[in-house]
């Protein structure tokens, strides 16, 4: 069970209030105490802070709760992971401060960041790795309107990214994003993230380098290297999949590691490197065909393998049903959730 600090809902109920809803009673429906919400000494259940903010959007009726709920936080509910991220030299390795140490904040989340070299630019995308945590579109504005702040935090409030990805269709008028995050939205994408410029990440910022070792290291002692080989593994079998080219040579190649010394730390860690590539693909499969309309053919693709027929066998294997079985089964559980990500 993931969770999150609570300071991921501070201003919940400054927005709830202002758009004419009950913040405690929403919160106490979910087995959130109201006395929690924006605390960071406290925990709560990631799942538990998914669905009020779905909730509170589905009873004031307003769509754009999300991004409201993002437009009054920012880099500061991160704690010394925001301090540790300002404090860095540029603007790559304060977005690498998050991606390493986002577990201080929710064990239960993922931010990754990608260099798409060729068109000189880079993807941050955010993801929770918790299975049962629901889908949620509010959520996922959410955290794309957060990261949004963060940039602009580090880059100056008329910074621009190149494009956002947003896994729903539009809950607002089309206008409205583009007004907010200035760029071109992608509804309907495989990710939640933004991109932006590489000539933006390498910009330089008011680092403090002794303020920004002593966060680093106090951070590593709440997540440890937590970016165990099995973490690390797991990030560079999601990042190369959609290519096919997974291999335990390849991945060993990628960690500058011998095939055999890779094996022997994942058997260390009581796994395998077929038994991480299998874990990836699985959750990956069931979060695209409960989130999104990918076609077989294409969710084949993203799971690196060559023929559907394997695709389907896989699934038989994790699921008890072939792709589009499934696909029924998870929109019988959740038909609103369904029809909502079309």
């Amino acid at each position: 069970m993931a969770m999150v600090r609570a300071a991921a809902l501070t201003r919940f109920p400054d927005v709830v209030r202002a758009v004419g809803g009950d913040p405690d009673s929403l919160l106490t429906a979910v087995g959130i105490d109201p006395s929690h919400v924006g605390r960071a000494d406290v925990f709560i259940r990631l799942g538990d802070a998914v669905r009020v903010v779905e909730a509170a959007a589905e009873t004031t009726a307003t769509a754009d709760f999300g991004l409201r709920l993002a437009a009054v936080q920012g880099i500061d509910i991160l704690g010394p992971v925001g301090v540790a991220a300002r404090t860095s030299g540029t603007v790559a390795e304060a977005l690498q401060i998050f991606a390493r140490f986002i577990g201080a904040h929710s064990p239960g989340l993922r931010l990754t960041i990608t260099d798409q070299q060729r068109s000189g630019s880079s993807l941050i995308e955010y993801q929770i790795l918790d299975a049962d945590v629901p889908a949620s579109p509010q959520h996922a504005e959410l955290a794309l309107g957060v990261i949004l702040r963060v940039l602009r935090h580090l880059l100056g409030e008329l910074y621009r990214p190149l494009r956002a990805h947003l896994p729903h269709h539009p809950l607002s008028p089309e206008g409205e994003y583009r007004e907010l995050f200035g760029c071109e939205i992608r509804f309907g994408s495989l990710s939640t993230g933004l991109v932006v410029r590489n000539v933006d990440m390498g910009r330089p910022l008011r680092g403090d380098e002794q303020a920004h070792r002593a966060l680093v290291e106090y951070l590593q002692t709440i997540v440890g290297d937590d970016a165990t080989t099995m973490r690390s593994v797991q990030t560079l079998v999601r990042t190369l999949l959609p290519g096919g080219q997974i291999s335990l040579d390849v991945v060993a190649r990628q960690m500058n590691m011998h095939p055999k010394a890779l094996q022997r730390r994942l058997r260390a860690e009581g796994s395998t490197f077929f038994d991480v590539v299998d874990a990836v693909r699985r959750d990956t499969a069931h979060r695209l065909l409960r989130d999104t309309r990918i076609t077989t053919a294409h969710l084949a693709r993203e799971l690196g393998y060559a023929e559907q027929s394997v695709l389907t066998r896989s699934c038989h294997r994790w699921f008890g049903a072939g792709p589009a079985a499934y696909r029924r089964r998870l929109s019988d559980v959740n038909p609103d959730r369904a029809v909502r990500r079309g």
